[in-house]
């Protein structure tokens, strides 16, 4: 049977990714077995290689026999897989599902990954091919071509204001997402990571909501530390001002090719009127 070669890229970035995977694979069961070893007395944890290891190991099978590799190039996956590496188990919350959706949930052993999708036919195909996968099917209020308006307007509601930003509920505010599951109010996320929706068409959603609703619940965290919040397709207009006005330059941690991560502290006791 004559099968078409993968284009070298493509080739590259599979055995990247099997490699990136295999490693979290190695890396969580070395954690696993040292934590079992620190906490227990001769009985072993299987908790977690029976609920835990399947999805890396779907994750590698699917990259192993899949035409179809992630949208990100290696360099950008890269910064959220050392993260990743870091912090997890953690909550991770993606806006999009995709291609790339398995390799995200593999790297996060442990913790929730809950993934936000526009589209639910599309929900329902992926979830078909990889169950264990968490997703919600989620409305938007914006378009795209509403951007440069909801820019100005934002900072004529009081409810938008960074001294009183909130997300859930917050009807008033048109940036704000009202309509998302609850467990993204109630959760604190340790990572955002925001590739979508579709912003490439003036009827599309845009990213405008998301970004905005990411900085505030980053700002509104409880817990110590950061919120690490990844930016892709910074090389678009509306991204980049939108990340310029709400996740702040001043958080950007690093970023190669189209995605930007930023490191975003709890605001505590905000005043003015803007975000940055």
């Amino acid at each position: 049977m004559n099968l078409r070669p993968f284009p070298d890229r493509k080739i590259s970035i599979a055995f990247s990714l099997l490699a990136l995977i295999g490693g979290a694979v190695v890396i969580f069961t070395i954690f696993t077995n040292d934590a079992t070893n620190l906490i227990c007395t001769g009985t072993p944890n299987t908790h977690q290689a029976t609920t835990i290891i399947p999805i890396q190991l779907r994750a590698i099978l699917h990259y192993a026999t899949s035409r179809t590799v992630p949208q990100q190039s290696l360099a950008e996956i890269s910064i959220s897989f050392n993260v990743l590496k870091s912090i997890s188990p953690c909550n991770f919350l993606v806006f999009g599902l995709g291609h790339d959706s398995l390799m995200w949930a593999s790297f996060n052993p442990g913790g929730l990954t809950l993934f936000l999708e526009e589209d639910p036919k599309w929900v329902q195909t992926v979830l078909k091919d990889a169950p264990d996968l968490k997703a919600a099917h989620v409305k938007y209020r914006t378009q795209l071509q509403e951007a440069d308006e909801l820019m100005k307007s934002y900072r004529r509601e009081p409810e938008c204001a960074p001294a009183k930003s909130y997300v859930k509920g917050n009807e008033r505010c048109k940036l704000a997402l009202t309509g998302l599951p609850d467990v993204v109010y109630d959760k604190e996320w340790d990572m955002i990571m925001i590739d979508a929706p579709k912003g490439y068409y003036a009827e599309a959603p845009g990213r405008m909501g998301a970004i905005y609703s990411a900085a505030v619940m980053a700002r509104n965290r409880k817990k110590s530390g950061v919120t690490h919040v990844f930016l892709h397709d910074v090389d678009r207009k509306v991204e980049k001002a939108y990340a310029e006005e709400f996740l702040c330059r001043k958080y950007l941690k690093d970023g190669t090719g189209r995605l930007w991560h930023f490191e975003i502290p709890p605001a505590g006791n905000v005043t003015g009127d803007r975000f940055c």
